[in-house]
């Protein structure tokens, strides 16, 4: 029997996920995904400069990264969930209408990968120093992504009683149709059932991974795309319990759900790598992309006097010394040597 302390406490659903604005459709799900990686950006070039890279590396690499991204989790989506498209009676445009929601996060990675790859190959630099320095990153933008979920009313577990369930709002829309699976729709105040938020399980569980990177990242100085192997693991190990807790509509091998069969494989490679990837960090000189020409004969560090060539027109063999006496340097003749000037005729008077 469900008491009224623990309805009190149950956590609700937004009314709504999306508000027009005239004719423009503000959605709540693209937003997040929006905010989540603008501070992935942010944050990811903070780490990438503290690791030696230059400042905006990471946004001119997004520009590649962040494209592919959505393509490859649209297409894991798709590929995964091919029946909400493909299957009888649905419309195979409805796969391209990507603000509705459903992005796979492994293909989102799988295929921004290749599009840091493009994007570092372009700039001079190693892909797996630039993985390290974005790990924590992108994790925590896909806590942020996970928002959305929240107001599309998807995504979540099985029915429940715990204090902390959500509640799951009958919606209607503009035609009259009602369901708590409508995105577009407004919230009838009516509760459909209360389930596990597994959206905010997951949510939480990233934040957590993110933090324990960072501090991994701060005591072992790992690099060479190793941290980045671990923030893959962290992720699939979550990921594989909460999917166990999700009973949306599916597809299933042998029973079980898809994504919990990827989050294993997944896991298990990420930890191989994490174990047989070369150890230490970077060199952080290798990180700056191409580096700037200096003259051979120029000590480096040596500020702007490095930048001018010096002419030695010494003999072969014979070292050119310098002294501290600027006149001598200039070219004025050594102390002691003979001055074959006339009588009242000072070296160096052309009057």
């Amino acid at each position: 029997m469900t008491t009224t302390a623990s309805v009190l406490a149950y956590l609700p659903s937004p009314s709504q996920g999306v508000w027009y604005v005239g004719p423009l459709a503000l959605r709540a799900y693209a937003l997040c995904i929006i905010v989540g990686i603008v501070v992935a950006i942010w944050w990811g070039d903070r780490r990438w400069v503290a690791r030696g890279g230059k400042p905006g590396t990471v946004l001119d690499i997004a520009v590649w990264a962040v494209p592919f991204g959505l393509v490859g989790g649209r297409l894991y989506h798709v590929a995964t969930d091919w029946q909400k498209y493909f299957g009888d009676g649905a419309n195979p445009a409805d796969a391209l209408k990507i603000w509705e929601g459903g992005l796979g996060i492994w293909g989102a990675v799988a295929l921004g990968a290749v599009g840091a790859w493009i994007g570092c190959r372009r700039r001079g630099i190693p892909l797996p120093a630039f993985g390290d320095a974005l790990a924590p990153a992108i994790l925590l933008a896909q806590a942020i992504g996970r928002l959305g979920n929240w107001f599309n009313q998807e995504l979540y577990g099985r029915e429940t009683t715990v204090p902390w369930g959500l509640e799951i709002y009958q919606r209607a829309d503009d035609a009259g149709r009602v369901s708590p699976s409508l995105i577009d729709g407004v919230s009838t105040g009516e509760v459909a059932f209360v389930v596990h938020p597994t959206f905010l399980y997951e949510l939480l569980w990233n934040v957590a991974v993110v933090v324990l990177l960072v501090l991994i990242d701060r005591r072992f100085a790992i690099g060479h795309g190793r941290l980045f192997a671990l923030y893959v693991a962290g992720y699939c190990a979550g990921r594989f319990w909460i999917e166990l807790m999700r009973t949306d509509a599916a597809t299933e091998i042998a029973g079980i759900r898809i994504n919990t069969f990827t989050s294993g494989i997944v896991f298990v490679l990420a930890v191989a790598y994490v174990i047989f990837a070369r150890k230490g960090r970077e060199d952080p000189a290798t990180l700056g992309g191409t580096p700037t020409q200096v003259s051979a004969t120029a000590p480096v560090g040596a500020g702007a006097a490095a930048e001018k060539p010096v002419t030695d027109a010494s003999p072969a063999g014979v070292e050119k010394t310098e002294t501290d006496d600027p006149e001598i340097d200039a070219g004025a003749e050594p102390a002691g040597k003979l001055d074959t000037s006339p009588p009242g005729k000072s070296k160096g008077d052309n009057s």
